[in-house]
């Protein structure tokens, strides 16, 4: 496959599994976090965020987003963030579910009180097992072993062109942005609200 026709077909691949997130997403499990998250909001609780590599920069996005909302947030792993005390909120994103930081960090919460929502495509993982709430978010399951291109066209064999956790990473994304939009809608608070919390001091590049 020509590189720019892979690149625009990876495209409409990724927003293709994102609309069949959306369209498919259990409301249960969206409705019972964003009661966990105003419920920390409500009770001046800290909310932990947590995730690893590319789910990690997904997770601080989230985060940057709650701040702006007025959430007590950190996250885990920073250099400024405080201990996880009782009653505390822990948002652990993994698609697998098994990386195994984001696991020891979830155990950890749980063993001082905190709450734990996982944010996984493996509801049946680790991950999951030890948390309060499970929001699942689909993603690419498995890599095909057979590399040569070719030999998969013949054997039948279609895999998701985007790499690794990519789908899962980027829905994930999308969905925490429609979380935030959703909280705004229950705190009643508009973007001139979040841009008074956006930083307001820029360091020069």
């Amino acid at each position: 496959m020509e590189p720019v026709e892979a690149l625009l077909n990876t495209m409409l691949e990724i927003a293709e599994q994102i609309l069949k997130v959306a369209r498919n997403m259990d409301k249960r499990q969206v409705r019972r976090m964003l009661e966990m998250l105003l419920e920390a909001r409500e009770k001046g609780r800290k909310v932990m965020v947590v995730g690893a590599g590319r789910s990690g920069l997904v997770g601080k996005a989230f985060a940057m987003r709650l701040m702006h909302l007025g959430f007590s947030v950190y996250v885990l792993g920073e250099t400024i963030t405080p201990a996880v005390a009782k009653e505390d909120l822990i948002v652990a994103i993994s698609g697998s579910g098994t990386t195994q930081v984001v696991v020891n960090a979830a155990e950890a919460a749980k063993r001082v009180g905190a709450k734990v929502i996982a944010v996984t495509s493996f509801p049946d993982s680790p991950l999951a097992k030890v948390s309060d709430h499970v929001v699942h978010i689909p993603g690419r399951t498995k890599v095909s072993k057979e590399i040569d291109y070719f030999t998969r066209q013949i054997l039948g064999i279609y895999e998701p062109l985007a790499p690794l956790g990519t789908l899962f990473e980027d829905a994930a994304m999308v969905f925490f942005d429609g979380v935030i939009v959703a909280l705004m809608k229950e705190l009643g608070l508009s973007e001139s609200y979040m841009r008074e919390r956006h930083a307001n001091i820029e360091v020069p590049g």
